[in-house]
């Protein structure tokens, strides 16, 4: 029993961490502000337009991903930093590379919305005109 209850209280602990990190993510990471308001513009879109429920499924799975790469970005960089203060070329790349990550996802989150929502501005458009 008291090995159950030591899972479940790592189990617990874990969790902790986990939304400690968000709210780190969050409060450290100016990116990861802009990120999120370009998801809630995303979602706005999304309720405005009444997209289907895959378009909503790209969309969400679209917010995840650059969240996700954002915050391994952020990981890798605290890592960096606690490895090196140094200039050091190969820490430089790490970012770099942590950071293309980022923007990798973040332009194809860009290309789906666009195939998304650019057909409705399109016609609302065309509605007004």
């Amino acid at each position: 029993m008291a090995n159950n209850q030591s899972y479940l209280k790592r189990l617990i602990n874990s969790f902790g961490y986990a939304f400690n990190g968000i709210g780190i993510f969050f409060k450290e990471t100016r990116n990861a502000k802009i990120h999120a308001l370009a998801a809630v513009l995303a979602i706005l879109m999304g309720w405005v337009f009444h997209i289907s429920k895959f378009e909503w499924l790209a969309i969400i799975g679209c917010i995840a991903m650059v969240f996700v790469a954002e915050a391994f970005n952020s990981a890798i960089e605290y890592n960096v930093d606690l490895a090196t203060q140094a200039k050091d070329p190969l820490a430089k790349k790490a970012k770099d590379v942590a950071a293309a990550a980022v923007l990798l996802a973040s332009i194809a989150a860009l290309i789906i919305g666009l195939f998304i929502f650019l057909p409705r501005i399109q016609e609302g458009i065309r509605l007004i005109l």
